[in-house]
């Protein structure tokens, strides 16, 4: 063997045992360190919101719909128009219902001609009953005196008392004749209303929403089932956002809590509100195995919020319009407190043990102990390069931060990312590299 070999064989055991040793001392080989990002814990205002989306709508939506059936025959106004209460919408062709009318009127007419005669008739029969009535009473004087014989003094009283009957028959001809016209006159006045029905007036201000007929179209009245709806008056001057918040979160919400509203028509704009009205009855979408219960929660958008959108030169200044698609952001609750990065909490599982005889790892059954994991939250707090797990309560919480009840104090460092680290990797007394978050992602980004 030359000497060179034996140089070169002499360097690469030397090499070698270099190499063994600074991997025993941990030199090189070391596994890298997990990269985190931490924030301290502060004292923050922390707003909580429940979010939602939902359609635009006028507080004030009238449903126009006719009350008898025909022809729309004058169709005087276009959607999207302002109208007053009381103007002209619509006109259905009276023909029909003018002939009802003039019937009712014709038969009110002969029933009062029935009245009046039956009026003569009573007249007459009380002047015969009169007639008869003295004639009785003359007779019976003569036959208490023995002038008249029985035979004529009976004739005399039949006389009077078929008088008398015919006498009460006339008077109740003549209520009778009385009701009769008061039943005419009910005709006439319903013919009448129907009549006056086929020209529909707005029953309030505001602007025709929605128009479903056009002028010829025959519809139906609502004295035959639904009828025809026909238009839509919507006061624009209120609006709210109708939107379904979950049965999870609807316990949260309270007459009266301020929202932020988003609309898609209005980009970039945010419109403040309140609740007006939490629905009570529930809104269940789905079938049996996958339905979800919501409820219907009203918020009003408060005017001064879009007053700059409004157009005061139209005759609708409102910038909505309804069916609009808007998102509410609902604030439900508000504390102050020492807080941290939502991410920054994380729960792990924490095996709760049974009673005693579950805890010695038998039943009598002799079956293996039951263990029930029980949850619990953390984070892990950073120190000197390394992170100790610490057990928190916890509060509210908004888009960002969540208030920490106990475990914490203000200026404890928390690591805030990654939030996959924080949820699965990190464990207590675990050595860690703190770094720059703006560090992290843009490794994470590279990777």
């Amino acid at each position: 063997m030359g000497k060179t070999t034996k140089y070169i064989l002499i360097s690469l055991g030397a090499l070698i045992v270099l190499l063994i040793l600074l991997k025993v001392t941990g030199v090189i080989g070391k596994p890298d360190k997990t990269k985190v990002a931490t924030e301290k814990a502060a004292v923050r205002d922390i707003t909580e919101t429940v979010s939602a989306s939902g359609k635009i709508k006028a507080h004030v939506e009238v449903k126009i719909s006719p009350e008898v059936s025909g022809e729309v025959v004058a169709l005087p106004v276009h959607e999207g128009d302002v109208v007053k209460k009381g103007q002209l919408l619509c006109k259905i062709r009276p023909d029909i219902l003018k002939s009802e009318f003039d019937r009712a009127q014709a038969a009110y007419n002969t029933q009062k001609a029935s009245v009046e005669n039956a009026n003569q008739m009573l007249k007459q029969s009380q002047a015969t009953y009169d007639n008869q009535a003295a004639i009785y009473n003359r007779d019976k004087i003569l036959f208490d005196k023995k002038v008249l014989t029985a035979a004529e003094f009976e004739a005399a009283k039949a006389s009077f008392l078929g008088a008398k009957a015919q006498l009460e028959a006339a008077k109740q001809n003549v209520i009778g004749a009385k009701y009769g016209l008061a039943q005419s006159e009910a005709s006439v006045n319903e013919a009448n209303g129907n009549l006056v029905k086929t020209t529909i007036y707005s029953p309030v201000d505001g602007v025709i929403s929605k128009l479903s007929i056009e002028q010829g179209e025959r519809v139906l009245g609502t004295q035959q089932f639904a009828g025809t709806e026909i238009m839509t008056i919507s006061d624009l001057n209120a609006m709210d956002v109708n939107v379904d918040v979950n049965e999870n979160d609807i316990n949260r919400i309270h007459m009266g809590d301020s929202s932020k509203i988003q609309v898609d028509a209005f980009l970039g704009k945010t419109f403040s509100g309140h609740v007006i009205e939490i629905g009570s009855a529930a809104n269940v979408v789905g079938n049996t195995a996958d339905q979800v219960t919501n409820f219907t929660v009203k918020v009003r958008i408060e005017p001064k919020s879009y007053i700059g959108l409004l157009n005061k030169t139209a005759d609708n200044p409102s910038p909505f319009r309804p069916g609009l698609t808007a998102t509410v952001d609902i604030n439900t609750n508000h504390a102050k407190g020492l807080s941290v990065p939502i991410q920054s909490v994380t729960t792990r599982d924490q095996p709760k043990p049974g009673n005693d005889q579950q805890a010695s790892g038998s039943t009598d059954d002799n079956k293996p102990a039951a263990i029930t994991p029980l949850s619990k939250e953390y984070v892990f707090v950073y120190d000197a390069g390394k992170v100790k797990q610490v057990a928190v309560t916890t509060g509210i919480q908004d888009d960002n931060n969540i208030i920490v009840l106990s475990g914490l104090k203000a200026g404890d460092e928390v690591v805030s990312a990654p939030y996959t680290a924080i949820s699965k990797t990190l464990s207590d007394n675990m050595q860690v590299q703190k770094v720059d978050k703006g560090q992290l992602f843009s490794a994470d980004a590279n990777k």
